[in-house]
């Protein structure tokens, strides 16, 4: 269905699993590529939707090296918007008990940023979704963040683990763009690509 992508090689330019799961999903054929330790700074001034797809962008960069003719890169980026705060991924177990407190019992945005790029274009977008979470006790919070290990995840949780079955009220938009790749929009960006 994605023959316009026929003469690409698709590079994923990310480590994370949930990303390499969720494009594979749109069965097309992709090759992993990471580059350890890349920069994730942006502007303060930039509005919520603009982190992301500016952090997208930057990790694109630091591929354009190693890109050719015959290469089309995918990166992206996840944040979540709590209130007027940017929430990314916790340092450590209290750090991750702290931000699931400030998420129970409230809405909160996750905002994915999206760039693919090839050696003559670069296309970027944004996905935003609301989720809203129960109010959670600290028996809950601790219990997840004891057995999940959330330390590598915006927000310091993932909606497809036991938090999200249990503490999640609702979703309003993507359910996949708060996993971290909103793979709708990506296909309907892909197929005109």
């Amino acid at each position: 269905m994605l023959e316009n992508l026929s003469k690409y090689k698709i590079i994923l330019g990310s480590n994370s699993p949930r990303r390499k799961e969720l494009l594979s999903g749109l069965d097309i054929k992709f090759n992993v590529k990471v580059i350890p330790g890349l920069e994730e700074n942006y502007p303060e001034t930039l509005d919520p939707q603009e982190i992301p797809v500016f952090l997208s962008k930057q990790k694109a960069e630091a591929y354009l090296s190693s890109l050719d003719d015959t290469m089309l890169l995918i990166t992206a980026d996840t944040i979540v918007w709590n209130g007027n705060a940017v929430i990314g991924k916790p340092k450590n177990r209290a750090e991750a008990i702290q931000i699931l407190r400030s998420l129970s019992g409230h809405e909160h945005h996750v905002v994915t940023g999206v760039c693919l790029t090839t050696m003559k274009k670069q296309l970027t977008f944004s996905v935003i979704s609301s989720v809203r979470f129960a109010s959670l006790n600290d028996e809950e919070i601790i219990y997840y963040v004891d057995k999940y290990k959330p330390f590598d995840k915006a927000g310091a949780y993932g909606i497809q683990e036991w938090i999200g079955y249990v503490g999640v009220e609702s979703i309003s938009g993507s359910f996949y763009n708060i996993m971290g790749l909103p793979v709708q929009r990506l296909y309907q960006e892909l197929k005109t690509f």
